[in-house]
């Protein structure tokens, strides 16, 4: 069977390619995103796989169906980007990889928070100009601290975990509470409650209607002073302008960022030689107090080999007639 894969980067590539011998798939490698413009390019196969930026819509589903396509597989846990709606009315089914990067971004986003409250970036820069001054990079311990986790799927719980070793107090706020965050001793609370108290605030849930813009003006007024705001999960849930005037305002000390509100015109994207169309982008690149990462929270072996190994089952029950519970959203 032949599958188009689609923004397709060379360690896709790599992956796909060494686990496809247990498959036998005939992959065809694409670097161009799907959408409305380059889904012509999908004619050829009998499924297409894709990733977080690519636009399947009403158009680019009708489509696939045209062409006689009745399979897309997600390489990624999201699927905002995809009509669901209009998938189930077109007889097209719908795989995705659920949790096989909770490691990678929970160990990503400590990361940064570490890197953060350290100022890790700007003692190595001064380091590298033989400047060994102190000043400018006074930290805080993370033991006692209260962080807030906002979303405890397999990301969030993992991160609870990890910040249970440092001795934080951790607030959790979810509409379905773990029961094994509860017996590690953590307390469910409200957003609200949650927003006041916490010290950190990392964001670890799904973009929906319901979250879009979460962190707006108002919830960045309830914040305390000087806090950390870490977003590892999806752009949408912040509101940009209200983080450049919460940072501007120094309610916000530290933000660190591994998505984008509209990361999709930037993402996986190599820009050196050209100017950044937005604005708001190049303000948040401005402040001292910011961290920026490309969307590689997923970005390990281990991940990109689970990605991998989950995608080409997941085609391998379609072309089956067979569905997975776990990984088949239609």
């Amino acid at each position: 069977m032949k599958v188009g894969v689609f923004s397709c980067k060379p360690y896709d590539r790599k992956f796909l390619s060494a686990r496809n011998s247990n498959f036998g798939f005939d992959l065809e490698f694409l670097d161009t995103s799907l959408n409305n413009e380059t889904v012509e390019l999908a004619r050829p196969f009998d499924a297409v796989s894709v990733f977080v930026n690519d636009v399947i819509d009403v158009t680019v589903l009708k489509a696939l169906k045209s062409f006689d396509i009745h399979h897309v597989a997600l390489r990624c846990a999201g699927f905002n980007n995809i009509d669901l709606q209009q998938a189930l009315k077109l007889g097209i089914s719908v795989s995705r990889v659920p949790s096989y990067s909770a490691e990678s971004v929970a160990e990503h986003t400590v990361g940064i928070i570490l890197a953060l409250n350290r100022k890790l970036l700007k003692a190595s820069n001064r380091v590298l100009d033989n400047n060994y001054e102190l000043d400018g990079l006074l930290g805080f311990n993370l033991r006692s601290k209260t962080v807030g986790v906002v979303g405890t799927g397999s990301i969030g719980r993992r991160l609870v975990e990890i910040l249970t070793g440092f001795g934080c107090r951790i607030l959790c706020c979810d509409p379905s509470p773990s029961a094994k965050i509860v017996a590690m001793g953590h307390q469910y609370v409200s957003l609200e409650k949650l927003i006041k108290e916490s010290d950190v605030i990392s964001l670890h849930c799904p973009l929906n209607a319901g979250s879009q813009h979460m962190i707006d003006h108002a919830s960045i007024q309830n914040m305390k002073d000087n806090v950390m705001l870490i977003n590892t999960s999806r752009g949408g849930l912040i509101n940009t302008q209200a983080i450049v005037a919460g940072l501007k305002s120094e309610k916000i000390g530290y933000l660190g960022l591994d998505i984008y509100e509209m990361e999709s015109e930037l993402s996986n994207k190599d820009l050196i030689c050209e100017t950044v169309p937005d604005n708001t982008y190049q303000r948040l690149g401005t402040f001292p107090n910011v961290l920026i990462t490309a969307h590689q929270g997923f970005f390990t072996v281990e991940s990109l080999q689970q990605s991998a190994d989950t995608t080409l089952k997941n085609l391998q029950y379609y072309f089956a007639g067979r569905v997975c519970n776990e990984t088949f959203l239609l």
